[in-house]
This record gives C-alpha cells, sequence and structure tokens, in this order.
C-alpha cells in the first residue's frame, strides 16, 4: 500500500511517500511496525495525539481496518486562523 507523510510527519521521516509491504490489520498495528523500522519513524509517530489518519482519503481511528486499503496518509491536526 502507499503511505503518505504530510508537513512535520514528511520532515522527520524524510520522504513524502513509500510502498509499504504489511500485514497489519488496523491502522495502530501498522504504525507499530514503522515505528520498529528505525530512530526516525519512532520519532514521527512518538505522539500520536498530534497525528491524524485517512485511509483511501476517508478520515479514520488508528483502530481502524486496512483490509482492502490502498493508501494511508498521516498528517498534523488541520488548525484555521
Amino acid at each position: 500500500m502507499q503511505v503518505l507523510y504530510f508537513a512535520w510527519l514528511r520532515e522527520r521521516i524524510g520522504a513524502a511517500r513509500e510502498d509499504v509491504a504489511t500485514e497489519a490489520a488496523t491502522v495502530a498495528d501498522l504504525v507499530a511496525e514503522l515505528r520498529a523500522r528505525e530512530p526516525r519513524y519512532a520519532a514521527a509517530f512518538a505522539d500520536l495525539g498530534a497525528i491524524r489518519v485517512a485511509i483511501d482519503q476517508e478520515m479514520r481511528d488508528f483502530d481502524a481496518p486496512l483490509a482492502g486499503a490502498r493508501e494511508v496518509a498521516f498528517f498534523p491536526p488541520v488548525t484555521g486562523g
């Protein structure tokens, strides 16, 4: 599946997108796999309260299933001004 990173997540990980082969059942499982990869991922996903997720461009929670997902995007909350 395609995993997309936006804003400071992209900066910490050093990539805007990547193809990820995963057996993760949920977004939380995917995050655990990514965190275990290397320190830059662990740093990017250190505070899940500061991250939002979308599966195939629909906002979801971290307990959402990944079955059939083609794209998962991680980004900080959007704020207005």
